[in-house]
């Protein structure tokens, strides 16, 4: 029988890896900053990052009700096809709603960007749901508003 000290080592690296152990308010900071670092990718056109945080059947549906799966994002991202001059939540806007392994995340965000020789800039409601995986929280499905009036 192996001793109680030799176990140590994988018993704590296990606990740090297991969700089970997380609180609820770790795993609502862990999705908040997931959230938060996938919109700063989007911004740095972060092709990487993006893929990493989107799960395969990733699907986006803007309130035009148009839809982008994580193929068609990952690429605009990595061909630059937007130069992105703002992709920022709103300050103090951002909510994160639990629901076991499940999280939507609601925020203002504000868009601004130049695209074949075109600029636009709006604000929008959106929610994004993340599901937590083996290899942590991964955004699954993100729905926006329409544009919201000049403010």
């Amino acid at each position: 029988m192996p001793s109680i000290a030799r176990l140590l080592p994988a018993l704590a690296l296990l606990a740090a890896a297991s969700p089970a152990l997380a609180t609820p308010a770790d795993d609502m900071r862990a999705v908040a900053d997931q959230d938060t670092r996938y919109q700063a990718a989007v911004k740095a056109n972060d092709s990487a990052t993006m893929a990493d945080i989107l799960l395969d059947s990733f699907v986006l549906v803007t309130g035009s009700g148009a839809v982008y799966d994580k193929a068609a994002l990952v690429k605009s991202a990595r061909d630059r096809d937007i130069v992105w001059i703002h992709q920022e939540e709103q300050p103090g806007s951002q909510t994160v709603r639990l629901y076991g392994d499940t999280a939507v995340v609601t925020a203002k965000l504000h868009l601004a960007w130049d695209k074949d020789g075109k600029s636009n800039d709006k604000w929008l409601w959106f929610s994004d749901t993340y599901v937590r995986t083996p290899k942590g929280w991964r955004y699954a499905f993100g729905q926006s508003s329409l544009a919201l009036p000049p403010q």
